[in-house]
């Protein structure tokens, strides 16, 4: 005879679990909750938008991090604007998922790693935790590539790129301390940032001034003519570098971050609503900073050779010769060659600018990556660490392989590294 009580235990189990997690629904990443103010009338409203600002845009950092830029640009120099659609539609379907973890979040009052938690069983959850950990120390590793990189640039190489790497481990825990001074104020922190990326890699835009008409071209002709295997490993690059999979689970969390009635249909809808126009604005924006890198790499060394790129270099007297080499191949740029071409061909300003550039994507990239780890911990596996202890684990296991490579091999290694860490992303994105 059939146990009909297994499918009533089941519920039972889950309605348990629900109620272990009902007080969750009242924390957020700083245990404060903004209040969302009442405008007495119905309808869109700029105040309430302006309220609901805020955890887009953290989430949109991780579309704009080291592994993302040096992306672009790579996809730039190798198929010039020819890849700009798979761009724009990665960022696409980025929204759609981030649309559904906001919404979960709203709804719920819970994220996505504690409803793992309450509907799967323990083997399947620990194995899906244990992929996006993976994910989340690939994505760490990318940034402590890109800050110890950009540190490099900005010293003039004065301070080595494995001492670069030391460097971050300071920042990061200096970073943690940023939250105690309110919810509004590390968001309006990670805004400067975003805009930090915007202006800079904006005037690199402006500089090269790229052909209007084929980046647009480039973004909605769906057509990659003479294509190869570069080319669509290029593609696959920039899918791992937009579609994240802990990137679901943070946003997912930190819509919980303002005050919602759940019991009153009309509040979750608004909430839906604002948040998904919030969402719409912050990816556009980094979407256009995404364009820029692609657009200026395409325009300015699709095609070139590296003895062109040495030749201009040779002329405008850069100390970074020694990195250059001297051949007739196809050029192939990483995030530290791009800062250098750059400067030899626009001139110094272009280099410290693009090193600026790299630098906000690093650092702020930093912060919402712990902030992941530590939802996916706790949601996962019930178990709450504090901030320090939680990038204390994570960033050392960034940071071990990262200085190894750093210090026993040379740039291009770290840019392999990148390149392997974007697929990997991809991988897990998918199966995730």
């Amino acid at each position: 005879m059939k146990d009909s009580a297994g499918p009533v235990r089941e519920q039972e189990d889950n309605v348990s679990n629900n109620n272990d997690y009902q007080s969750c629904t009242d924390q957020t990443y700083l245990n404060e909750k903004i209040v969302i103010p009442e405008t007495g009338r119905a309808g869109f409203s700029f105040r309430k938008l302006w309220m609901f600002t805020g955890p887009g845009f953290l989430m949109s950092i991780a579309y704009l991090d080291p592994g993302n830029i040096e992306s672009d640009l790579q996809s730039g120099a190798a198929a010039r604007f020819k890849l700009l659609w798979v761009l724009l539609l990665s960022t696409f379907l980025g929204l759609l998922l981030q649309r559904l973890a906001a919404r979960l979040g709203v709804v719920t009052g819970l994220h996505l790693a504690e409803v793992c938690h309450i509907y799967y069983p323990k083997y399947p959850r620990c194995i899906l935790w244990a992929m996006i950990e993976i994910a989340i120390i690939g994505s760490d590793m990318q940034e402590v590539i890109g800050t110890a990189i950009a540190i490099n640039l900005l010293s003039n190489q004065r301070i080595p790129v494995w001492g670069g790497v030391i460097i971050t481990i300071v920042d990061t825990i200096g970073f943690l301390f940023l939250d105690k001074y309110g919810l509004r104020k590390l968001e309006a922190f990670f805004a400067v940032l975003i805009a930090i990326m915007a202006i800079t890699f904006g005037y690199e835009y402006v500089v090269v001034k790229p052909n209007q008409g084929q980046v647009v071209k480039g973004l909605f002709y769906p057509y990659c003519a003479g294509c190869g295997r570069t080319e669509l490993l290029q593609a696959v690059g920039i899918v791992g570098a937009i579609i994240m999979p802990h990137n679901i689970y943070l946003h997912s969390a930190l819509v919980k971050s303002r005050h919602i009635d759940r019991s009153k249909p009309s509040e979750v809808k608004e909430a839906n609503m604002y948040y998904l126009i919030e969402c719409s604005i912050a990816l556009f924006v980094s979407l256009l900073i995404n364009i820029f890198v692609i657009a200026v790499f395409g325009a300015a060394f699709y095609q070139k050779s590296n003895m062109d790129v040495y030749n201009v270099c040779a002329r405008s007297g850069s100390p970074y010769l020694h990195v250059l080499p001297k051949d007739n191949n196809t050029l192939e740029v990483d995030i530290f060659k791009g800062g250098v071409v750059l400067g030899c061909y626009f001139g110094s300003l272009a280099l410290y600018i693009w090193a600026v550039g790299i630098l906000a994507a690093g650092q702020s990239s930093t912060m919402t990556g712990t902030y992941s780890g530590q939802f996916v911990m706790e949601g996962f596996l019930n178990l709450s660490w504090t901030r320090f202890k939680r990038v204390t684990l994570t960033r050392s296991l960034a940071i071990i392989p990262t200085l190894l490579v750093a210090v026993f091999q040379d740039m291009s290694s770290l840019s392999n590294m990148n390149d392997i860490l974007n697929v990997l992303q991809s991988i897990l994105g998918n199966d995730v």
